[in-house]
């Protein structure tokens, strides 16, 4: 017999399971609020502490994992490498021309400038000759005519006269003394006033009132007619020592100051180049344009002033033109596989000759540079990796041979024993101490 389905339950079902839901409920409701209860009591003392054992395990997990990433991110390894370094050193003689514009390997020649600087100064120097200063007694002599016969008598300029004090003074003009007159056996002498001076200075011509005589009339019949007396003394007589300035004084003058200036020319060459310009002594010309004192030789002077003007001149060259050429030079000289020690490159030049005029001055050239094998770091590092020290030295010796003079390796940190496994780990240095 088919069984029979119901859409809607008969009363009784129904009931009885309301009444089972109840009774279910009712059960339930008291452990509940009992759970209740005992989350409410619970519920302070929980926030009253700090979760650390929670922040420990986390710190632990933070600090394991870094350990982690440091032990596979920060290992390095650096190689120190020293290459056997030789030395190239060669002389050659190069030109330095003021007609070339660039540089001429193959004649040798660099290009070179004119620079040149004037100087102009004064210097008092003091004289040192000796001189006498001197000052002549002056005075008036009346001189005395009283020839006979009567006649007139002339004197010539500088005509001496002799005082009784044995100084000599002379006439400082053409002289005529009138004749005297004869009044019976008796003369009254002509006479005539004259301004003399005396022969040389000094303080002893400063004599008193006198009488002279003239020398040269003696033996001659005019000497007792021919006379004169002062009625005042001389004076103006004085004598002393002066400087004065000499030949040699001037030509020390002219020596000196023109050395000082020239140096000071050549000084203001040096310092006035722009920085990459050479300059050697012996490319420096230098000259006097004008030199002279303001005083002639053998004037009394305690001191005179010289004065001068000097041009200097300098034929100079570019260092970096030199270096080129020397560079260029040994690398054209060594193998192709070698390169250039840039810190070990020396060069030494003076010049032989200079012809300022020409623009043209020959230097000799003494230049040297260390040469090394060149090292391929891109073809050396991955061969490297993750090798002890003593692997890493064997493999670079295997690959370097005797281009190797020394090798340093260098494994951080301090735990890691092998070189890391990427190549951007390893650093490869070249080392020329």
């Amino acid at each position: 017999m088919p069984r029979k389905v119901y859409d809607v339950k008969p009363p009784k079902i129904s009931r009885k399971t309301e009444k089972n839901i109840k009774e279910f409920l009712e059960e339930k409701k008291p452990r509940s609020s009992s759970v209740s209860r005992n989350k409410r009591a619970a519920g302070p003392r929980e926030e009253r502490f700090f979760p650390w054992r929670k922040v420990a395990i986390g710190a632990g997990v933070i600090v394991v994992l870094a350990c982690v990433y440091l032990f596979f991110k920060l290992p390095k390894a650096n190689v120190e490498i020293w290459p056997k370094v030789e030395t190239l050193s060669f002389e050659e003689t190069v030109t330095a021309d003021t007609s070339a514009d660039e540089i001429d390997f193959a004649s040798n020649i660099i290009p070179a400038k004119y620079f040149e600087a004037e100087k102009t100064g004064s210097q008092e120097f003091p004289a040192t000759g000796n001189a006498s200063n001197e000052g002549k007694a002056t005075g008036i002599i009346a001189i005395y005519n009283k020839y006979d016969p009567p006649a007139p008598v002339t004197l010539k300029v500088g005509t001496h006269f002799l005082s009784d004090s044995g100084k000599y003074f002379v006439t400082l003009k053409r002289v005529a003394i009138p004749a005297g007159k004869k009044s019976g056996s008796k003369i009254a002498p002509g006479s005539v006033e004259v301004e003399v001076e005396a022969v040389e200075g000094g303080e002893g011509y400063n004599i008193g009132p006198a009488t002279f005589s003239v020398p040269k009339l003696s033996g001659t019949a005019y000497y007792y007619s021919i006379y004169a007396e002062s009625s005042n003394g001389m004076s103006g007589g004085y004598a002393g020592k002066v400087k004065k300035v000499i030949d040699d004084d001037i030509e020390l003058a002219k020596d000196s100051l023109t050395k000082k200036l020239i140096s000071e020319a050549e000084a203001d060459l040096r310092n006035n180049l722009p920085e990459d310009y050479m300059l050697i002594d012996e490319m420096i010309y230098s000259e006097i344009i004008s030199a002279s004192a303001d005083t002639k030789s053998g004037t009394a002077a305690d001191s005179f002033t010289y004065n001068a003007k000097v041009k200097s001149r300098a034929l100079t060259f570019k260092k970096s033109d030199l270096e080129k050429f020397a560079k260029d030079y040994i690398i054209s000289q060594m193998p192709d596989s070698e390169t250039l020690l840039e810190s070990a490159f020396k060069t030494d030049c003076t010049a032989s000759k200079t012809d300022i005029d020409k623009g043209k001055t020959i230097l000799n050239l003494n230049f040297s540079s260390g040469i090394y094998q060149d090292i391929n770091k891109n073809y050396l590092i991955p061969l490297l990796v993750n090798k002890n020290k003593d692997q890493i030295k064997e493999t670079i010796k295997d690959n370097l041979g005797d281009q190797v003079s020394n090798v340093k390796v260098n494994l951080w940190p301090f735990w890691v024993k092998k070189s890391p496994n990427s190549q951007k780990a390893i650093k490869v240095e070249l080392k020329f101490e």
